[in-house]
């Protein structure tokens, strides 16, 4: 019998079983497409997973970290043998034995100065990254050129948002309290501020203190605790930006906006942004909480 392993291998047998789900022109697209993941580790980690089991052709990943002990518990390309390595040059050597004639570009630390060629070359970002910094970055040159975000809320919730390139950036839209600073110069006070109105927003848009320990989430903003990060709500996360991705390569209209949603699911529901007057009683109420929390922090 002849060994499977040296079997040759064959794009059109390795998406013989997405056909149903996609047509095979569709198919064809999704092998023509192009998608920046700007962060592989957890949220992007398991969307890169997807687009490549799903056939895209062409990817281009970046991240400048090394895979860590911690990362084993959500982190999709992390395991023993990856722990230590480059988190880049790990999943790219994984993706390339999902799909071997994949093609990919791979960008480390030098990303950010790189951020003008990369988004010449795709209308499609993914933001996997949890660095308030960089994310303004790369939201900033996404609108200059005409590029599309797919991102997710720090939220013990699933979530998805699409932010297309004449929405508001998210530091617009939450009102970071930045006053269009550029991305190098924010202190980490700075940061922080930019966090807490981002937990604002999700702590009055979501059910989400019903499934989180405030006591954890006031911790990690004092910097005395890792970032919270679980393997359900990761993957699925990563899965449902993987799915923003492959509607905008398909040429689908998509129903998620730059507000996006939250998957709750404990109540099996999707959860959208109230009203704007429940929103503004709620965030006054949130946002006296969270400043009794931190002061009795």
């Amino acid at each position: 019998m002849e060994d499977k392993m040296s079997q040759p291998f064959s794009y059109e047998e390795f998406t013989i079983r997405n056909l149903g789900f996609v047509t095979d022109a569709e198919q064809q697209k999704l092998r023509d497409g192009s998608v920046f993941i700007c962060g592989v580790g957890g949220m992007g980690g398991a969307c890169t997973q997807s687009l490549a089991r799903a056939g895209v052709g062409h990817l281009v990943i970046a991240d400048f970290d090394e895979f860590e002990i911690s990362n084993l518990n959500r982190q999709v390309f992390a395991d023993m043998d990856t722990v230590g390595q480059s988190k880049v040059d790990s999943t790219a050597a994984a993706v390339r034995k999902i799909n071997p004639e994949i093609e990919l570009t791979i960008y480390g630390q030098e990303w950010p100065d790189s951020i003008d060629t990369i988004m010449s070359g795709t209308k499609i970002v993914v933001n996997g990254m949890d660095d308030v910094r960089a994310g303004l970055h790369l939201y900033r040159k996404a609108r200059d050129h005409n590029v599309t975000v797919i991102d997710a809320y720090t939220s013990p919730l699933p979530s998805a948002t699409c932010v297309r390139p004449a929405d508001p950036r998210p530091e617009e839209r939450l009102n970071f309290p930045i006053n269009g600073a550029d991305w190098n110069t924010l202190s980490d006070d700075d940061v922080i501020a930019c966090v807490m109105k981002e937990m604002e927003y999700v702590l009055t848009n979501s059910s989400t203190v019903n499934h989180i320990h405030l006591d954890y989430a006031v911790e990690m903003l004092n910097g005395t605790r890792s970032r919270m990060s679980f393997a359900p709500m990761v993957i699925t996360a990563g899965t449902l930006m993987s799915y923003e991705a492959i509607k905008l390569l398909l040429g689908d209209t998509s129903t998620t906006d730059y507000r996006g949603y939250f998957f709750n699911p404990f109540s099996q529901r999707t959860e959208k942004p109230r009203p704007p007057i429940v929103r503004h009683v709620l965030a006054f109420i949130v946002r006296r909480y969270v400043r009794k929390l931190m002061n009795a922090a």
